[in-house]
This record gives C-alpha cells, structure tokens and sequence, in this order.
C-alpha cells in the first residue's frame, strides 16, 4: 500500500558497451528494458540476461523503472523514453490498461516494443515473450491438488488486474475442476506482499481449520505465508509459491513451501533484445497493423519461454544453476 507511493528509482544502467568497428550498429542505437518492482531478484535475474544480450550484440541497453510496485511510476519512465526515439523497449506491463496508450504512442512513433513476463494484449505491441502463464497455473494445480489428495479449500495471493496473474488463476481453477479443492478466498496484495503475511496470520488466528492451503501467484508472498507458518510452527498445510528467489528457495528446501513454479526471466529478456535489434534492422513495413490472424505474419503471435516445477528433489541443483548463471549468492 504505502510502498505504491515510494519514490521513482534512478536511471538503471545495466551495461553500456563501445560499439565496435565494423558493426552493423549504430553510435546511438538504445535499448530499454521498463519494469516496476524492479529491485525483486526475479528482475535481477531478467537484467542479467538482457545485460548478456547487449554484450553478445554489441549495443547499449539500460533498464528503468520504479524500485516498488507503482504502474504509473512505470508509465511514467515509459513516456520519458518516447522523445528520445531509441531502437526498441521491452516493457513489462504492471497494469495492462494504465500502458496500453503508452505502448501505443511508441509504435505510432516508429519504436519497436516488446511485452515481457506480463502481456498488455489490447496495446499495439508486437508480441508478448513469457511465461505461458495458465499452463503455469495449471502445473500448480495439479501439484496442489496431489499434495492436498483432492480435497481442501486454499487461499490465493494475487494481483487481479495483472494479466498474468488472472492466466495463472484461471490455470488452477482448470486443474482443480473435477476435485474438490475449493479456492475459498482470492487476496488482492496491492503490490504489498505484507498484505499476505498479516492475511496468512488472520487466517491463522481464525480459520486455522477451514484452510488447509496458501496458492501464491506472485513472486513475494511465498516467502511471507512460509515466515508465517514457520513462526507459529504449523507444519499441514500446503504452500505453492511463484519464482525463485532465495527466501522462497529456502522455504522449499526446509518443506515449509511444497513446490514453486520457475519462470525463465534471463530467457525472456535475452530474447527479447535480440527479437529487437533484428526488428530494428530489419524494419516491419507497418507495425502499427494486428498480425495476430496472418498467416504470413512477420512477428509470431506469443514466444513461450517455458516454466518449471521446483521442489525439494531439484531445488539445489537449480540454486547452483542461478549461480553459475547470474553470480547469485543463493
């Protein structure tokens, strides 16, 4: 709540690199990538990959946004860009409606952009790269509905005007359809995981007994309902969290957290840039066109980049893997 209102980080500025001679790119051709929330380590992981892609091409690249959850901060960073017509912007939408029109200005002026992690699907942007986010949601589904044997009621974190987050729901409600685990309650976080460590401590304090489950859609709160849980010592209900960052990790490894869903953040972004620099330089006669329903289309519709269940029988391996490709410490 209050942490909407923090201030506007600085200028990010992931990599500058020389441009060499002889390469096809120009002096001034810039890349950005905009989030919001972008000091979580999931976006860490996202600029270390978009950082490898503009050293692979040889490019400037730089990634701005707000540092806490705040769509119109991120707008605003957006629009900032507009004026200074650089080679291309990935943008990961944290209110699809608050972007659209910003997305929009862009390709009107001749900008490429690129919807990462999160989609703004009623915008101009070319394409979407990410998670294929129901099919995430039903993998929870399943394992929430294994762990819990077919039967419970679960209280979800979430924030409901995210696209991807509403895939993910709706991704478990269709893995959950012929059982009979109920999703009892749906929690709007605001874009404050507190919201899911005071709500797990009420449901604690009250309802310990009608819920026998926490679904976690968002990146932050695993790590909160799993402090929770650890701190009042309750050891049966089922957790299935978002992403990996090391607090969540941890949790999975003590079994506080049965499984979380990985995404591929370094693949988007890497993937993202080089779609980019290619669209660039060889430029789409009209980008402003819906090429979602050509057969003969010059960008794909959605570029899927995968997902992955996480549980104590992978979580180690995967830690080393983030460490040998990201420097992480965890």
């Amino acid at each position: 709540m209050f942490a909407r209102f923090f201030s506007v980080s600085a200028l990010v500025i992931l990599t500058i690199t020389t441009v060499a001679c002889g390469s096809r790119h120009d002096s001034d051709e810039n890349y950005y990538l905009v989030g919001a929330n972008i000091k979580l380590p999931y976006w860490d992981t996202a600029g270390v990959g978009f950082s490898s892609a503009a050293n692979q091409l040889r490019v400037r690249a730089a990634f701005v946004g707000p540092d806490t959850y705040d769509p119109k901060a991120e707008k605003q960073a957006f629009d900032e860009l507009i004026p200074k017509k650089p080679a291309g912007i990935l943008v990961s939408p944290a209110d699809p409606e608050i972007m659209k029109d910003s997305i929009d200005r862009a390709i009107a002026a001749g900008i490429p952009v690129i919807t990462v992690d999160s989609d703004a699907p009623g915008s101009k942007r070319l394409f979407f790269i990410g998670t294929n986010n129901h099919q995430a949601g039903f993998m929870g589904g399943k394992r929430l509905a294994q762990e819990l044997k077919g039967k419970g009621n679960v209280v979800v974190f979430t924030m409901p005007e995210q696209t991807n987050l509403a895939e993910r729901l709706q991704g478990y409600r269709d893995a959950l359809e012929n059982t009979q685990v109920k999703i009892a309650r749906v929690v709007d976080i605001k874009g404050d995981p507190r919201i899911a460590f005071d709500t797990t401590t009420e449901v604690l304090g009250k309802e310990r007994d009608k819920v026998d489950a926490f679904v976690c859609l968002e990146a932050q709160c695993g790590q909160e309902v799993g402090t929770v849980l650890n701190n009042y010592s309750v050891h049966n209900k089922v957790v299935i969290a978002m992403d990996t960052d090391a607090n969540t990790l941890d949790w999975v490894q003590k079994g506080v957290i049965a499984a979380t869903i990985g995404q591929k953040p370094y693949t988007m972004t890497m993937v993202g840039l080089h779609m980019l620099d290619d669209y660039y330089h060889n430029k789409i006669s009209n980008m402003d066109l819906d090429w979602t329903h050509d057969s003969f289309a010059p960008v794909p519709a959605f570029v899927d980049t995968g997902s992955v269940l996480i549980d104590k029988n992978n979580v180690e391996s995967f830690r080393q893997t983030n460490k040998t490709m990201t420097g992480a410490s965890k």
